[in-house]
C-alpha cells in the first residue's frame, strides 16, 4: 500500500531505536543485578519491566507497519490489539505502582509510567477503529502513539538509571 511506503523511514528509525534501547536496558539491569536494592522485585515489576514492554511494543508496531500489506485492515487489527492490550497492561502497572513499597512515586512518575503510556495505547487502539475510513489520520495517530511510548520509555529508562546511581548507590555508601 502506498500509504505505508511514506512511513518507511519513520518506522525504521523508531524500530531501530526501540531495539537498541531494549539492549541498553539489559546492560543496565546486568550492572545493577550485582547488588539489588531492597524491594527490587516489586520496583522492577512496576517501573522497569513496563519500559521494556513499551519499547517492545514500538518495535512490534514498527515491524507490523513495515510489512507488505495489501489491505489496511489486517495491520489495523494487529495494532488495535496491541493498543488494547497495552492500555490494559498500563492499568495493571498503575496498580503495581500503588502496591509496591520500594519507592514512593511522585507526580512525574504517575504521568510517565501511567498517564502517558495509557494515552499512547488508547490512541493506537482508537486509530485502528478509524483506519478503514480515515487512513491518513490513523497512520498519524498510530505514529504519534508510537512516539509517545518511545519518549515515555526513554524518560523512564533514564529516570530508573539515575535513581539507581544517585539514590541507591549513595545509600549503599552511607
Amino acid at each position: 500500500m502506498p500509504e505505508f511506503a511514506e512511513w518507511d523511514s519513520f518506522y525504521v528509525i523508531v524500530g531501530s531505536t526501540a531495539g537498541a534501547l531494549i539492549g541498553l536496558q539489559f546492560v543496565v539491569m546486568t550492572l545493577i543485578a550485582e547488588k539489588p536494592p531492597k524491594g527490587a522485585l516489586e520496583g522492577t515489576a512496576a517501573f522497569t519491566t513496563p519500559t521494556i514492554v513499551h519499547f517492545a511494543t514500538v518495535l512490534f508496531l514498527a515491524a507490523i507497519l513495515r510489512a507488505p500489506w495489501h489491505a489496511i485492515m489486517p495491520a489495523a487489527m494487529l495494532w488495535g490489539v496491541a493498543g488494547v492490550g497495552g492500555a490494559g497492561y498500563t492499568v495493571m502497572v498503575t496498580r503495581r505502582m500503588l502496591r509496591q513499597s520500594a519507592y514512593l512515586p511522585e507526580f512525574e512518575d504517575w504521568v510517565f509510567h501511567g498517564v502517558l503510556p495509557f494515552i499512547a495505547y488508547a490512541a493506537i487502539a482508537a486509530t485502528a477503529l478509524a483506519a478503514r475510513t480515515h487512513l491518513l489520520e490513523s497512520l498519524f495517530g498510530v505514529g504519534g502513539g508510537v512516539l509517545l511510548l518511545l519518549f515515555s520509555g526513554i524518560h523512564n529508562a533514564w529516570d530508573g538509571v539515575a535513581y539507581q546511581v544517585l539514590v541507591n548507590r549513595r545509600n549503599e555508601k552511607d
